[in-house]
C-alpha cells in the first residue's frame, strides 16, 4: 500500500527522481508507502515532505490504482507483487523544495504540465494525471488513456 501526490500549480506538476536499483533514473509522483498502522492521508503528507521539501494538504482523495507485476528472484524464481497506490490531489501549504537524501528519489521538480509526456518517467505519472483531468467517479482510471512509459 502506497500514497501519492498529484500537485499542480501554475501549469506545472511537482515530480520526483526516483532512483531505481540498477542506477536508472525516471520522474514519479511523490509520495511512497505506508508504515504499518499509518493511515493513507497521513502517508501522503509525510512522504511528500520527505521527497520534496513541501508540506502539503490533501484537497481531494482522485482514486486507487492497482498494479500486479512479476520479478525475477534467486534460483530461478520469480515474485509476485501486487501493490495498491491511493492518489490524492494537494496542494503545497509550506515548505521550500529541495532534493531527497539518502531516499528513493534523488531530485524534486516542477515540470509544465505540456512537457510531461517528454519525461523519462514511471506509469503512474500518466494514471496520476488521468485521474487529475478526468476525475472519474469510479476512481479508476480502466478507460481512460494511460500511456505507459
Amino acid at each position: 500500500m502506497a500514497a501519492y501526490a498529484v500537485c499542480v500549480r501554475d501549469g506545472r506538476m511537482l515530480l520526483a527522481r526516483w532512483v531505481a536499483r540498477d542506477g536508472s533514473k525516471r520522474w514519479t509522483l511523490p509520495g511512497g508507502g505506508m508504515d504499518h498502522g499509518e493511515d493513507p492521508y497521513d502517508t501522503v503528507i509525510r512522504e511528500v515532505e520527505e521527497e520534496t521539501g513541501y508540506a502539503v494538504e490533501p484537497v481531494a482523495l482522485l482514486g486507487v490504482d492497482s498494479i500486479r507485476r512479476e520479478y525475477p528472484r534467486r534460483l530461478g524464481t520469480t515474485a509476485d507483487f501486487q501493490g495498491l497506490r491511493i492518489v490524492y490531489e494537494a496542494r503545497v501549504t509550506g515548505g521550500e523544495l529541495r532534493h531527497e537524501t539518502g531516499g528513493s528519489t534523488d531530485m524534486a521538480a516542477w515540470h509544465p504540465l505540456d512537457e510531461v509526456h517528454d519525461l523519462e518517467r514511471v506509469g503512474l505519472v500518466d494514471v496520476g494525471l488521468a485521474l487529475w483531468r478526468e476525475r472519474p467517479a469510479t476512481g479508476r482510471t480502466a478507460g481512460l488513456p494511460v500511456p505507459e512509459k
